[in-house]
């Protein structure tokens, strides 16, 4: 089984995918950012002091799930930055640039072509290119990912999400609360 998330950087033209060997969970998308962040993000943004994420409303990372905004609060206070999360309402999607500028050309890198083995797939996906510059890079994460994880009351009252005062279902964001800073 291969989950992919993806990750569209507008300012650079770039995208990322990881690909998951597992479940999609929260867990699962709030370490596909990490790894991105350190690997990439944090060299090509190196005075960021807040992410922008700008997700869909269902899925992993889903507007109305405890879970993942337990998981993207972890996040923030390990990495040190602010991640501000801005979801599409349900089926806006097609707004959201990843959907025009990143997934339809990793779609027609893989088109017609048979998934034998995951250097095939990671190969297949890092040939994602266009002529006005989108490069793709993509990496495989090995971890194994419950399904069935429920939100506690603990984490339910003592959550440190902000949210905005405009649309604050759709919108808030991770502070980082803790010195806990992956170097």
């Amino acid at each position: 089984m291969l989950i992919p998330h993806g990750i569209y950087d507008p300012v650079r033209n770039r995208g990322h995918i990881n690909l998951g060997l597992s479940h999609d969970t929260s867990q699962f998308a709030c370490d596909s950012f990490r790894w991105y962040w350190t690997r990439i993000g944090k060299r090509c943004y190196p005075e960021a002091t807040s992410i922008l994420w700008l997700c869909d409303c269902g899925g992993s990372n889903a507007a109305n799930q405890y879970l993942f905004k337990h998981d993207l609060q972890l996040l923030a206070d390990q990495i040190g930055v602010e991640i501000r999360v801005a979801h599409y309402p349900s089926y806006c999607s097609k707004y959201n640039l990843i959907e025009r500028r990143l997934f339809p050309h990793i779609t027609r890198a893989c088109q017609g072509l048979l998934f034998d083995t995951l250097d095939t797939v990671v190969a297949l996906m890092r040939k994602a290119s266009t002529r006005t510059g989108l490069r793709t890079t993509v990496n495989v994460l090995r971890r194994h990912y419950e399904t069935g994880r429920k939100a506690t009351e603990p984490m339910k009252q003592n959550r440190q999400i902000v949210f905005d005062n405009l649309l604050p279902k759709w919108n808030y964001r991770a502070l980082p609360q803790y010195a806990s800073v992956i170097n």
